[in-house]
């Protein structure tokens, strides 16, 4: 057989039995998740920040970032709420490369996939504890999501999984917000069949059980750019673009229209300081025509303590300073921050 199986990994109920999110931090994650969902329904204008590093690589880093975006949280918790995009899993273009907390906790070692379960978890539950906030990860792997389900308040499905169908049925059975990226094709209805599918109940298999949904009504889009047969970025940020998702949804019937604009990937062509002018015109659309400040609930930004990007294993690595896509660095995220802060106008 191509297939190994090497050991057997502790099933989600085990985990959480020797990792468990307490009553008290159960309770802040669903104040949380309740103030994240008017946002979604319309409730709370609001707008959704969903800032981090590219992929969550040393834990003592995370941590340091997150302690910083909470006292930003507590300056703008008026207008914004701030969702720390902690991402354990990394997909990769090619299969090669660093894949993520989830199968490195340290990125230095090799590979164990028990340790980083487990790492993903305490780091996700230390947040919450350290600073109430609650995070953001993407759902690379489906039948992983039982091991943190009860401590994400939204969850990003990325442009190489949006088309699958297991993605899309573990989504109609989640309670929080999920966001369906258009494929890296560009194709809309691609992204909207996602959302739809998102939203329906649904009867399948899942780990090795024979299961039923509910249905998610807070599954939205996710812009992120696209790319063309050459290579090329195409972004799909522009008001005009933002005028199409509009009539799209329109046509769709789906529960709570709404949409997150990710500045970075093939909007800003992995040019991390281009999120900056992005983040402004998004803004500036949003603020000119009132269906658009209806529909954009908010922005994905990539950003770490140190900007840019750096490779790992070539000997001493910068604290706080990506170790896969560029990133902006801390201070520029600091007044990125603020200027969204300020042109985020309530709606009348």
């Amino acid at each position: 057989m191509a297939i190994h199986f090497t050991k057997k990994i502790p099933i989600p109920a085990e985990i959480k039995r020797q990792y468990p999110l307490s009553p008290a931090l159960a309770e802040k994650k669903a104040e949380r998740d309740a103030s994240i969902r008017k946002v979604f329904t319309g409730e709370d204008d609001r707008f959704i920040v969903i800032i981090g590093p590219c992929s969550a690589d040393f834990s003592e880093s995370v941590l340091d970032y997150v302690h910083r975006l909470k006292k930003l949280q507590n300056k703008v918790g008026d207008r914004l709420i701030l969702i720390p995009r902690i991402y354990t899993n990394k997909p990769r273009t090619t299969g090669m490369g660093y894949k993520g907390m989830l199968h490195q906790p340290d990125p230095e070692q090799k590979p164990d996939l028990t340790a980083g379960i487990i790492a993903i978890r305490k780091l996700h539950i230390q947040v919450i504890e350290e600073t109430g906030l609650t995070a953001a990860d993407e759902m690379l792997y489906p039948e992983n999501y039982r091991y943190l389900d009860d401590i994400l308040s939204y969850v990003a499905i990325g442009a190489r999984s949006v088309e699958d169908q297991q993605h899309r049925m573990t989504v109609s059975g989640m309670d929080v917000p999920a966001g369906m990226k258009n494929p890296t094709s560009g194709d809309l209805s691609v992204m909207f069949n996602s959302v739809q599918a998102a939203q329906s109940q649904h009867n399948f298999l899942y780990r090795g059980w024979d299961v039923t949904t509910d249905g998610n009504d807070l599954a939205h889009v996710i812009l992120r750019g696209a790319v063309n047969k050459h290579g090329n970025s195409i972004p799909n940020y522009h008001y005009e673009d933002l005028m199409l998702l509009l009539e799209m949804y329109g046509k769709r019937g789906l529960l709570n229209p709404a949409a997150i604009i990710d500045t970075n990937h093939s909007n800003s062509g992995k040019k991390h300081m281009e999120q900056i002018r992005i983040c402004n015109e998004v803004l500036h659309s949003r603020n000119y025509n009132p269906e658009l400040r209806d529909l954009v609930k908010g922005l994905m930004i990539e950003s770490y303590i140190v900007g840019g990007s750096q490779k790992i294993g070539e000997g001493q690595h910068v604290y706080g300073q990506s170790i896969t896509d560029p990133c902006l660095g801390w201070e520029d995220s600091e007044n990125l921050v603020y200027t969204i802060y300020k042109n985020v106008r309530p709606i009348a």
